[in-house]
């Protein structure tokens, strides 16, 4: 059968200027809007690079998963080894008599950014810090990190060790949306384990001591070694807008926060959210082959909400493709066809059609008359040609 295409929406924004580019002072950078699935800006985001401690999301995503399969639990405890102890760079401060607990060492490593913590859950999980580190590049390719390779659990500089600020930014936005409840502990302010090292107990994320007044920035790690500079993969949202950004290789602690600051400003002030389709509307009516209803109602799962520059001046079409008609039966939910939206100057989206409700099978008698229709259909067809 024939696809068929019908236009349904035509948004028009007039008399405005498209947003400004951003030129970042980062040597790599991506900037990420979660709520519409658009890149705002990159730069050199598929280049592997030193990713310093930031590379510490993937030993905690690799904890996360343990959590949510249910190997361990937060008051699972681990071992710590003289290796662990031993760690230099940023510590959480644990010693071989101590027996941490899942959800210590997570804080540890969120917040005092501790490579001796990162040691204790790679051995704690996989025996050793080198066969967790090879689990670590089997399951980054499995979630579509292609650009990354692990030689530890810490970011400790490696020559072998690298991510791209692409990778880091996939990472980032996994932790969001598949673990929701453990991501909270990104937005903790100040860890010390034990009383130890009152120094070392902040985190150094400086947009959790910052906001907008009109955002919330709320994860997820900072990065700094000689080699990869000083990085930041960050979070904030704002209503019903989460925005996630990846930039390295800034010359101080100061250019790591002005930059990331200027980076949330300019997303959530130079691109603005719109509703081109409610959730549960209906967009189309496709037509149906033998059911006991001539037509079924086509929308999406969650309606559609675009991001454009603000005040953009072009418009916004869309339109609803299916193959039809479509044959009875049809449960609701069953996905029909696919709504193209194209958005100037940012290309093309496709989002699934679906069945808004079910359309059974016709009866003998139905059948027969939907069949004489079609017959009928088809004739003058023929005579027109």
């Amino acid at each position: 059968m024939p696809a068929l295409a019908l236009r349904i929406i035509a948004l028009v924004m007039a008399f405005a200027l498209p947003a400004q580019a951003f030129d970042t002072n980062a040597r790599a950078a991506w900037v990420y809007d979660v709520s519409t699935g658009t890149v705002l800006m990159e730069k050199n985001a598929d280049e592997p690079m030193p990713p310093a401690s930031m590379s510490k999301l993937m030993t905690l995503n690799m904890l996360f998963e343990a959590l949510h399969d249910g190997r361990v639990t937060m008051d699972t405890t681990f071992p710590v080894s003289t290796k662990a102890w031993q760690m230099g760079g940023s510590k959480m401060f644990v010693e071989p008599a101590d027996r941490p607990t899942v959800e210590e060492l997570i804080h540890g490593i969120i917040i005092n950014s501790g490579n001796d913590a990162c040691v204790v859950v790679a051995e704690g999980l996989a025996g050793t810090e080198e066969a967790f580190a090879r689990s670590m590049n089997e399951r980054a390719k499995q979630i579509g990190m292609n650009n990354s390779h692990f030689a530890n659990a810490s970011g400790w500089p490696n020559p072998d060790h690298r991510m791209s600020m692409h990778d880091l930014g996939i990472l980032a936005n996994r932790m969001i949306t598949k673990f929701p409840d453990l991501y909270k502990n990104f937005g903790l302010r100040e860890y010390n384990y034990k009383g130890r090292v009152p120094s070392n107990a902040n985190n150094r994320n400086p947009l959790l001591h910052l906001g907008g007044g009109d955002w919330k920035a709320d994860g997820l790690k900072t990065g700094h070694t000689q080699e990869a500079g000083y990085g930041l993969v960050g979070s904030a949202v704002q209503g019903d807008r989460r925005i996630i950004f990846v930039v390295t290789g800034l010359p101080s602690e100061r250019a790591r926060a002005e930059e990331s600051e200027r980076i949330v400003n300019w997303a959530y002030r130079q691109f603005t959210m719109r509703t081109i389709v409610p959730k549960g509307e209906i967009v189309a009516q496709a037509p149906v082959w033998l059911g006991d209803q001539g037509k079924v109602g086509l929308t999406t799962e969650d309606g559609v909400k675009v991001l454009l520059p603000a005040g953009a001046q072009s418009g916004v079409t869309a339109e609803a493709v299916f193959n039809g008609p479509i044959e009875a039966p049809i449960t609701m939910g069953d996905k029909l066809g696919d709504l193209i939206v194209n958005i100037p100057g940012a290309g093309q989206s496709r989002l699934p059609l679906i069945a808004a409700s079910d359309v059974g099978r016709a009866g003998v008698f139905g059948r027969l008359q939907n069949a004489a229709e079609r017959l009928g259909q088809r004739a003058l067809q023929a005579a027109s040609n």
